[in-house]
């Protein structure tokens, strides 16, 4: 079942480069007593994530941050190594969004939110979406219908509703 605006994120362990290799990052210590938005998609290197999910948030970074929230975090099912990489080649590291790796599909299983498309080599992947959370509740949650779109859960879509 998809989570849903008003429930709680699920505890999940997520992983990001550190300056001595993957680390772990704890989901429910990251959110609590924060505003966060948290965006999910297919695939690190993939077309529409690559030209137009994260740099609708790298557009929209300093404006979120105007209105009190403390941080952005870009989730995929990917390791930490691949999502380094895809930060440094995007600019989003630079524009101050967290790049964290779901590489078992963990959270994005908990949030009912995978999917597979074998015919092009993605298996347990993430739906596209956009959430806003507050200490850890779901106060706004946008899900494309296709993957291959990002209108809904584009940065100033989701910017336009908090």
């Amino acid at each position: 079942m998809t989570i849903s605006v008003g429930e709680t994120l699920p505890e999940a362990s997520l992983l990001q480069m550190g300056a001595n290799g993957p680390e772990s990052v704890a989901l429910g210590e990251k959110v609590k007593g924060r505003k966060v938005v948290i965006f999910g998609l297919p695939g690190a290197y993939t077309g529409t994530c690559t030209t137009a999910h994260v740099p609708s948030f790298i557009r929209t970074r300093d404006k979120f941050a105007a209105k009190g929230v403390d941080e952005v975090i870009c989730v995929s099912v990917n390791d930490p190594f691949v999502m380094k990489a895809w930060s440094d080649a995007t600019g989003a590291a630079a524009a101050g969004i967290t790049m964290l790796g779901d590489a078992d599909a963990s959270l994005t299983t908990a949030l009912g939110l995978e999917f597979t498309a074998p015919a092009v080599g993605l298996h347990s992947r993430s739906k596209r979406y956009a959430l806003y959370a507050e200490d850890g509740v779901v106060k706004q949650l946008n899900l494309e219908e296709s993957p291959g779109t990002c209108e809904v859960s584009a940065g100033e879509t989701l910017l336009g509703q908090i």
